[in-house]
């Protein structure tokens, strides 16, 4: 009896464990890759997003955050699935993909582009690498993958007769389809894709910190 006792409370350590790192793995990437961006000669934030951080010397940064962080989204949904049962295998899987596609951009990283390292040409080039092409596949995959898993929570927690996390979670899929997917066809440029990503990484750290508290 307190063997099974000491189990069910290092299962319950074990989990909120891994939302603490649901919660922290947005502000991480964010301070790590905002602080590369204010030191590094050549990049600009109304240019460039933080995955061109992975060239030039020092890029080596910028690739680890994104496998670390990828690392923390999937423990993050594995922590989900186990607080919201079976009802989460979408969101959850979803999630979990969104960080799989994240440690895929780590392998494949994006390719120099509109002068950043500083060398490289002015404008978007006329050519693509494969790797760089891989990279921008992972970053579609990746920005899909936490719309529609933002959707699935939506779903799961109104069910739940959790309306907050529901409304924000809706709030979210929405805003990454619109800020990555519409910001290619609209006049937004790279502003969209930083909207989606800094409201995608708020709904994780907020909907980790409430299931931890369930947990």
């Amino acid at each position: 009896m307190a063997s099974s006792v000491s189990e069910d409370d290092h299962r319950r350590g074990a989990t909120r464990a891994l939302l603490r790192g649901g919660m922290v793995a947005g502000p991480f990437y964010l301070a790590v890759g905002l602080a590369q961006a204010l030191v590094r000669d050549g990049f600009d934030f109304s240019r460039h997003p933080l995955s061109v951080l992975a060239n030039g010397p020092g890029g080596w940064i910028q690739t680890a955050n994104f496998a670390i962080v990828g690392l923390m989204v999937v423990g993050a949904a594995i922590g989900m699935g186990r607080v919201l049962g079976r009802g989460s295998r979408a969101m959850t899987w979803l999630l979990g993909a969104y960080g799989v596609a994240m440690l895929a951009a780590a392998i494949f990283p994006a390719d120099p582009v509109d002068g950043f390292p500083p060398g490289t040409a002015e404008g978007f080039p006329t050519s693509i690498s494969t790797t760089g092409l891989l990279h921008f596949v992972a970053g579609a995959l990746a920005f899909a993958c936490l719309a529609l898993s933002g959707l699935a929570t939506a779903w799961t927690t109104w069910r739940r007769r959790m309306p907050a996390l529901a409304l924000l979670s809706l709030f979210t899929g929405l805003s990454v389809l619109l800020g990555f997917f519409g910001g290619m066809v609209l006049p937004v440029g790279i502003l969209g894709i930083w909207f989606a990503v800094v409201v995608g990484w708020i709904w994780l750290a907020v909907l980790s910190l409430r299931l931890k508290r369930m947990a």
